[in-house]
């Protein structure tokens, strides 16, 4: 089984990204990163991504990174990609809502909740 973490460079990602490692771990289980930040074609991976796979602990693999195609919608693209690893767990970071916002939760992950093939951790910025 493998981890999944949707990752963009916002705190919310990165907190998402440090979640995904921490269960990982914990599950030893591998890692499989999908950003979510459409690359243009021999871009290579983002600088501040690979700064924090830096961190990751030597006992977590972690798979080829995949990035969303400017052409999907994000949620589809988290959903398709937990499919194509098999994903145990799928983590994914969340903005913070305005008072009435609380009761309500992102199109986006609603739809992951929905959708997606493994359960889904949603992180808020500032998980360490």
């Amino acid at each position: 089984m493998t981890v999944l973490v949707a990752y963009n460079a916002s705190p919310q990602g990165e907190a998402a990204l440090r979640a995904a490692v921490s269960e990982a771990e914990r599950r030893q289980q591998d890692l499989a990163v999908l950003v979510l930040t459409p690359q243009p074609p021999g871009a290579g991976m983002p600088a501040h991504l690979a700064h924090l796979l830096d961190s990751v602990p030597s006992d977590v693999a972690v798979a080829p990174i995949a990035y969303r195609s400017e052409h999907q919608q994000v949620a589809d693209a988290i959903v398709g990609e937990a499919e194509r690893v098999s994903a145990g767990l799928v983590v994914i970071g969340s903005r913070k809502h305005s008072t009435v916002g609380t009761f309500l939760i992102g199109s986006t992950t609603q739809q992951v909740l929905l959708d997606s093939p493994a359960p889904v951790l949603v992180v808020k910025a500032g998980y360490s």
